[in-house]
């Protein structure tokens, strides 16, 4: 609240300023400070300020919130608050914008029958009888010499491969193409 028209009242009255910014808990310079009708110091920086923080903001396109915006002042060499930042840009109505929330759109349907499990958790294969069970199931880890592919049915690791066999019938094979269905980054790991 402005309490220095109040100040000015009292003073057109004969009173006496000083008992009045007394009460008031101002002092007598910020009262005849703000006599002159001159913005203060602070009130210049922040106008200075807030045309910067609109021009930052305007360059992202309106895309950066207040942390962004400071980051972007201060790598100019600004040195302001964040907090002050944000303020200025709340009151210029600026805001970033938020990432979108995610929405499910795939809703199973309750009334649907559950699909039978005809090979009853077997996955192991006989060679006598080929084309019987198929599994979808591929793994790939990513390693120091590339993609480290393990599909079921192998039985035994490739030539030259430290790998060891993995229970039942699933075993490394290793081929240094990426994955044909995913592209994942070459990421290092301990395998």
């Amino acid at each position: 609240m402005n309490c220095y028209p109040f100040i000015e009242a009292e003073k057109s009255r004969r009173r006496n300023v000083k008992r009045a910014c007394e009460l008031l808990k101002v002092s007598r310079s910020a009262c005849y400070a703000a006599r002159d009708g001159q913005p203060s110091q602070r009130a210049a920086q922040d106008a200075e300020l807030a045309a910067r923080v609109k021009t930052a903001h305007q360059e992202s396109k309106g895309r950066y919130g207040a942390p962004r915006v400071h980051a972007a002042l201060r790598a100019q060499g600004s040195r302001h608050s964040r907090k002050r930042v944000a303020r200025l840009m709340r009151q210029a109505g600026l805001q970033g914008r938020a990432a979108k929330r995610w929405k499910k759109t795939t809703i199973p349907d309750p009334a649907a029958a559950a699909r039978a499990d005809r090979i009853r958790r077997d996955f192991t294969a006989d060679a006598s009888r080929l084309n019987t069970r198929w599994c979808g199931d591929i793994t790939y880890i990513a390693t120091w010499e590339g993609w480290l592919y393990l599909s079921p049915s192998s039985t035994s690791p490739p030539a030259g491969s430290s790998a060891t066999p993995w229970p039942a019938t699933c075993a490394p094979s290793w081929s240094p193409a990426p994955c044909p269905t995913r592209s994942r980054p070459a990421t290092r790991s301990r395998a």
